[in-house]
């Protein structure tokens, strides 16, 4: 009886720490043989380690008298990892028994750590296992909350471009049983990489006690990305525009916490430069290095009105509003097009020379009922370096030598004589043999944005220019020539652009199959896309050495030198000598009347 009495107060002891975790058994299933092991500092949490075989059919149920919730984490499981989730998994449910609502279940397969919480003060898990003979470890951690209350600066939503958040009291320790979630959201087409700079949490192999776990995407379910502890300084790249962030920490050993920062990374790989148009907006993206190349940096860019900035990542995106920012709308025709132009400007070294080279990105949206044409090409030096008519199909022009259209100029600027001939080629780069090629419209333009003067070669399919001859369609290329001009009153530049419709071989009633046409028959008239192109500048040969660029000075053949206008050196040596021509002739004047002088009438003397 002593021996009795003596286990009576353990046994009473044992009762009451355990008041709060039953086990029940289901009937006519195995009895639970689940090994509990773990610590309990107070009756608020208690942390679990399962240690479970095959064959598991284990239930249990916490309960609180109070009017708490329950939070209950998992924060390392450890099934079968061959194991079908429906014959091996966790559920848990909002309630005293598994007859109320499942919150959610969790198997091998979740790629999360499965935090749920209940509605009220009781909350019950079920374990099944399937008949695999292998060691499964389970680590939970649960814990009694008020519901209402809050952590200050624990979790929130950053929706900015880029910006920075720690934990809780940080760099102080960070409070006990927190679970904070921070989402981050930015814009769409963007990425986020995150960077922590500190991490200072408790130690664990499998991070079970506090840590921090990273989502890629919107929710704790996304996706885990990893989960971390100890002192680390992770990064981490999220694969689209939002991403979560969880720290959750137990009932001991506090640290520091964290902190970490985050910026936007344009997703898509732009090498160069790219542009996207919608219904109210221009979006032109630069590559951040492509602009180094030129020794130029976002600092440098403005657009028609300089009060429109570009958001800056990894890359230079500038939103152009259609109607805003200096945007040129045109009407043409059952088109409408805008034209926006982003300038580099040089930061100036001194106010009377410069060694930067004059650079400008021209972005053009074309509008029309059944098409968008994205067209962004940049000048330098008011000359076209590259050209990227985006959309459906590619095309490109450029002058040929001769009309068999074989050898392609490849010089820019293409230097020429007023009326000389010269032969144009717009090519369509697909592999499908049956597309075919039409030039709708050609125009010229003495600036490269082709704002006014401009002067049609080709419009609707039909010759506007007596000099102008138009090819027969030809599958992926369409041809035409022309005598070369000048505009009056303006520089000696000329740009083309040309319009063209592209469509299928076998529609014989489509617009490349009309030619020439009025207005009305092109409206009924059908096409598969529509394309731009554009090349530039032609400049006539006197100008040439006006043009100021030194790279094409002698790329004209050397019997063309013989035209060229004097040069300084020439001028210098006609001054000289129109200099002597007149110091001889004063001198020869001087001399003449110096000699006039010396004979005067005498008066005759008288005899």
């Amino acid at each position: 009886m002593e021996a009795v009495g003596r286990l009576l107060p353990l046994v009473l002891l044992m009762v009451s720490c355990l008041a709060e975790f039953n086990s029940t058994e289901n009937e006519g299933k195995p009895r639970c043989r689940a090994s509990l092991g773990g610590a309990s500092e107070s009756e608020t949490h208690k942390a679990l380690i399962l240690q479970l075989t095959s064959n598991e059919d284990c239930t249990w149920t916490l309960e609180r008298p109070e009017n708490r919730s329950i939070r209950i984490i998992f924060s390392h499981v450890q099934l079968d990892p061959d194991g079908n989730c429906e014959r091996e998994n966790i559920k848990v449910f909002d309630g005293n028994s598994t007859r109320w609502a499942l919150l959610g279940k969790v198997c091998s397969k979740n790629d999360y750590v499965p935090v749920f919480e209940s509605s009220s003060n009781t909350l019950t898990f079920q374990i099944l296992t399937d008949s695999a003979r292998i060691q499964r470890t389970v680590f939970i951690f649960y814990y009694f909350f008020l519901p209402g209350t809050t952590i200050p600066n624990c979790g929130g939503y950053l929706d900015t471009p880029e910006g920075s958040f720690t934990s809780p009291n940080y760099p102080k320790p960070h409070p006990e049983m927190a679970y904070c979630v921070w989402h981050i959201q930015v814009e769409k087409g963007y990425k986020i990489k995150l960077n922590f700079k500190d991490i200072f949490l408790e130690v664990d192999e499998h991070c079970r006690f506090d840590f921090v776990a990273v989502y890629d995407g919107s929710s704790t379910t996304s996706g885990l990305m990893g989960q971390v502890c100890g002192r680390v300084t992770p990064t981490f790249e999220s694969s689209s525009d939002s991403l979560t962030v969880v720290l959750s920490t137990d009932y001991a050993n506090s640290y520091r916490g964290f902190s970490a920062s985050y910026t936007s990374i344009y997703a898509e790989n732009v090498n160069t430069t790219s542009l996207t148009c919608s219904s109210d907006k221009m979006r032109a993206i630069i590559n951040k290095s492509y602009l180094e190349s030129f020794k130029y940096n976002e600092i440098n860019l403005q657009l028609n009105d300089p009060t429109c900035r570009p958001k800056v990542s990894n890359v230079v995106d500038f939103s152009i509003p259609l109607d805003g920012c200096g945007t040129i709308k045109k009407v043409e025709d059952h088109s409408i097009t805008y034209t926006n132009i982003i300038t580099l400007t040089a930061s100036p070294t001194s106010e009377v020379i410069t060694r930067q080279k004059h650079l400008q990105i021209i972005v053009k949206c074309e509008m029309e009922h059944n098409s968008t044409v994205e067209m962004m090409y940049i000048t330098e030096d008011d000359i076209i370096q590259n050209q990227n008519a985006l959309g459906k199909y590619n095309t490109s022009m450029a002058l040929f030598e001769s009309n068999s259209f074989e050898r392609p100029i490849l010089e820019s600027p293409y230097y020429v004589d007023l009326n000389q001939t010269l032969f144009v080629q717009v090519s369509l780069h697909s592999s499908d043999p049956n597309l075919v090629v039409f030039l709708d419209t050609c125009s010229a333009s003495p600036t490269s944005d082709f704002a006014s003067p401009n002067y049609d070669l080709i419009k609707s399919g039909c010759n506007r220019d007596e000099t102008c001859e138009l090819y027969p369609l030809s599958g992926h290329y369409g041809r035409f020539q022309f005598n070369a001009f000048k505009f009056l009153r303006s520089l000696g530049s000329v740009y083309l652009q040309c319009k063209v419709f592209i469509c299928d071989t076998g529609d014989h009633q489509s617009r490349c199959n009309q030619g020439c046409t009025s207005r009305r028959k092109r409206d009924i008239s059908s096409y598969k896309w529509k394309a731009d192109a554009i090349i530039g500048p032609i400049r006539l040969k006197r100008d040439r050495s006006a043009s100021g660029n030194s790279r094409f000075q002698y790329q004209i053949h050397g019997d063309e030198t013989q035209n060229q206008p004097f040069n300084s050196l020439h001028l210098f040596s006609f001054m000289v000598l129109a200099l002597n021509v007149v110091i001889v002739a004063v001198v020869i004047m001087r001399h003449f009347v110096t000699q006039r002088t010396g004979y005067k009438y005498q008066k005759l003397q008288d005899y």
